[in-house]
């Protein structure tokens, strides 16, 4: 054997109870688990005793989409034992596009993931895009695994542009068609962000038209959907109506329920959730083990106020008569971006700029900005985003721990980190996601067993990607794996400290090959494309 990992505490990922083991792997496949018996033997071995074996984690959230073509060694991710991301969420992304769309996309998600100009966009279409991540760096590969999602407000940007309208016949057969070669070509599905233009103006008539061809071609589909604050619980129901209409399987993103409106709400989710299942639906969800958001700082605007694109936002912002619209539709009505609920300023923390100017606004809230200036935080607020071109990072205040640790526990939760890798301070659920989930959830609080939290993270989200052989620690299955220890794994990242690694985890493959090994990341590229099962 290429490498026999002895005497290790194998979690596997069924959720059963872990048992002790030798593991052996072969040309990056785990070719024997032997329980009992002599040790075995290989060119290789490794001594993994105190330490825990478990399936590399899935991210099923990610907004790693130019991170793993920018950076070789992306260890935010692979030291925190991630070994597939899942990419091109919340309906915006870099594939399917042409030209112009590819200049619209790259300006409206700058703060997700810089504007671009290191990377070779030498690609437009899905097939193209996934072609290039396994090309990687001068052809071996990118850090991690990465599959990807269809995103819906890219194909509208693509098809009917920037409008709030309806899209006409022509327009949603061009969709559905895009959608069509998007999965043949080997996306696992596809995704909104029904609070984010333009994909936020496609009424539900549209998004089950092509939640149809998603299914038929063995997707999913995973909404950022219409409300996570007032109305949320009606916007939960609105996609599994939509997604059963359509008899396509739903995921859906980051499930939290946020703002003062829903605290001490998840119960009435969950109620809704497994009434859904036990009449057949097929839903899971995913989840960050943190109480803050994450997003852009003109994501917040009512949508009104973004429509025709990012340079038709900015001479709105410009304008004095419709900035003060806008204002008061912030505070006073309560925006569609910002989830029904009238904004409170010292909940908006900025945690990034494009402009080095405005680095001082970084790590403070706009509240306390404006006080610092003595003036109202709309003013800061207005200044920064016309400033910055519409590229300020935040992080959103709005959580409840009781909703976190609710949602986690239910039998179709997964782990995704939602980590925007940009910004001089990032949420640290980029770089601490999953070992939050076992050092905190697991160890210290005991929300969630070991073995439960260990299949929460592998071989549930492996069944809705449809893999085959991940998710899993057994024989004949991808040697995708993490060693750790358990008594000791913990997050490093912190909101002061965000980029920190873990600890506790010594050992990271992919494919059978150390991407981290002794808690250094190798220069192993084993990372590759994981294109969709055919239905």
């Amino acid at each position: 054997m290429d490498l026999a990992i002895r005497d290790v505490s194998v979690v596997d990922g069924t959720g059963q109870t872990p048992y002790r083991a030798d593991v052996g792997i072969t040309a990056g496949r785990v070719t024997e688990i032997r329980r009992e018996g002599p040790p075995l033997g290989g060119r290789r071995t490794l001594d993994a005793q105190g330490l825990a074996l478990a399936p590399g984690f899935i991210d099923m959230h990610a907004h790693s989409d130019l991170a793993l073509l920018r950076d070789p060694d992306h260890s935010a991710k692979a030291a925190q034992g991630v070994t597939l991301e899942v990419i091109g969420q919340d309906g915006l992304s870099y594939a399917p596009v042409d030209d112009r769309t590819l200049t619209e996309v790259r300006r409206s998600i700058t703060g997700w993931n810089g504007n671009g100009d290191d990377i070779d966009f030498s690609w437009r279409s899905v097939g193209e895009y996934l072609d290039r991540l396994d090309h990687g760096f001068d052809g071996e590969g990118i850090a991690v695994n990465a599959a990807y999602l269809i995103p819906q407000g890219t194909l509208r940007m693509l098809a009917v542009g920037w409008e709030d309208r309806e899209a006409t016949p022509q327009e949603l057969d061009r969709m559905r068609e895009l959608v069509a070669t998007g999965m043949r070509e080997g996306a696992v599905g596809m995704s909104s962000g029904l609070t984010y233009t333009p994909g936020m103006y496609a009424k539900d008539a549209e998004l089950t038209e092509l939640c149809r061809v998603v299914a038929e071609h063995g997707g999913y589909y995973c909404p950022h959907h219409r409300s996570y604050g007032a109305g949320a619980l009606a916007a939960y129901e609105e996609m599994m109506t939509l997604t059963r209409e359509a008899g396509c399987p739903l995921h859906l993103a980051h499930a939290t329920m946020n703002f003062g409106v829903n605290e001490g709400k998840a119960p009435d989710l969950l109620a809704l959730l497994d009434k859904e299942l036990a009449e057949g639906a097929d839903i899971t969800l995913d989840t960050y083990p943190y109480t803050p958001g994450c997003t852009t700082l003109v994501a917040m605007l009512p949508s009104w106020a973004s429509e025709g694109g990012p340079e038709a936002t900015l001479d709105r912002l410009k304008d004095d008569g419709t900035a003060e619209r806008i204002r008061h539709h912030m505070e006073v009505v309560g925006a569609d971006g910002c989830h029904g609920v009238p904004i409170e300023w010292d909940t908006i923390e900025i945690s990034g700029v494009t402009a080095p100017a405005l680095a001082p606004y970084v790590g403070r809230t706009v509240q306390a900005s404006a006080d610092r200036r003595g003036e109202a935080p709309w003013v800061t607020a207005r200044r920064l985003l016309i400033a910055d071109s519409l590229g300020s990072t935040i992080l959103q205040h709005v959580g409840h721990e009781e909703n976190v640790r609710a949602i986690m526990r239910h039998r179709v939760h997964t782990g995704g980190s939602d980590g925007i890798l940009r910004g001089d301070k990032p949420h640290p659920r980029a770089y601490g996601t999953f070992p939050h989930y076992l050092g905190r959830y697991v160890r210290e609080l005991g929300v969630l067993s070991l073995e439960e939290c260990v299949a929460h993270l592998t071989a549930r989200p492996a069944a809705r990607l449809r893999l085959p052989d991940r998710g899993l620690v057994r024989e004949g299955y991808r040697a995708d794996l993490v060693l750790f220890d358990p008594a000791t794994v913990a997050a490093g990242s912190t909101f002061d400290s965000p980029r920190t690694f873990p600890t506790g985890i010594p050992h990271v493959l992919i494919d059978g090959r150390f991407v981290i090994e002794d808690g250094r990341r190798t220069d192993v590229l084993a990372g590759r494309a994981i294109r969709g099962t055919p239905a």
